[in-house]
């Protein structure tokens, strides 16, 4: 039990803190609100926990059989994020009238969950601390995904609450766009820890 309560310690604190998926879910509330992105809230909530299963169960030993691969996935979510921060900054919503993006879909959020690299610290960090190479590495690792996919749920809804609550305070178009170019501008500074030597 103590174990369980470490991982969801360390889940939550890792799952309620900034980083790509957090400020997408907050501009997606804020721009589309809470029902058209609960598809997007939920790929992140499932995409993640089968993250840690594939890297605990094997993705880790690929990768650095083949580094390469690791590589060209790093480049395709550095190149995925500058697009969603584009998508971001240029976005209207419903205040305007028209919408000019979708919010993401359940799809493509849990396939996010590959190219994010606060994902990708947490899911390793999690299974290094976690688990004990004396036993069994399988349940140790359903554990660590069972307890983030229990934790998911409540940071996330945090998070696509807050832009809810933001768009009550954004009362014209002027100030959703600010909003909107502050969040693709954070999104893209979530890329530095990527790119930094």
């Amino acid at each position: 039990m103590e174990l369980i309560l470490a991982i969801a310690l360390f889940a939550f604190s890792s799952g309620i803190t900034p980083g790509p998926n957090n400020v997408m879910l907050m501009s997606s509330g804020v721009n589309f609100g809470i029902k058209a992105s609960l598809p997007h809230l939920t790929g992140i909530c499932l995409g993640f926990p089968c993250m840690v299963l594939a890297i605990g169960l094997g993705m880790s030993a690929l990768f650095q059989t083949y580094p390469v691969i690791h590589l060209i996935i790093k480049y395709i979510g550095i190149a995925y994020l500058l697009y969603l921060s584009w998508l971001i900054a240029n976005s209207s919503s419903k205040m305007e009238g028209k919408q000019t993006s979708n919010p993401l879909s359940f799809i493509q959020a849990a396939a996010f969950q590959w190219i994010n690299p606060k994902g990708w610290i947490m899911a390793v960090g999690a299974i290094a601390a976690f688990t004990n190479l004396d036993t069994a590495l399988t349940p140790q690792i359903l554990t660590i995904a069972a307890v983030f996919l229990a934790v998911a749920f409540p940071c996330a809804i945090t998070w696509l609450g807050f832009g809810v609550a933001l768009k009550r305070l954004l009362k014209n178009e002027r100030q959703q766009k600010i909003f909107n170019i502050s969040m693709a501008v954070l999104l893209v500074a979530s890329i530095i820890p990527m790119v930094a030597p």
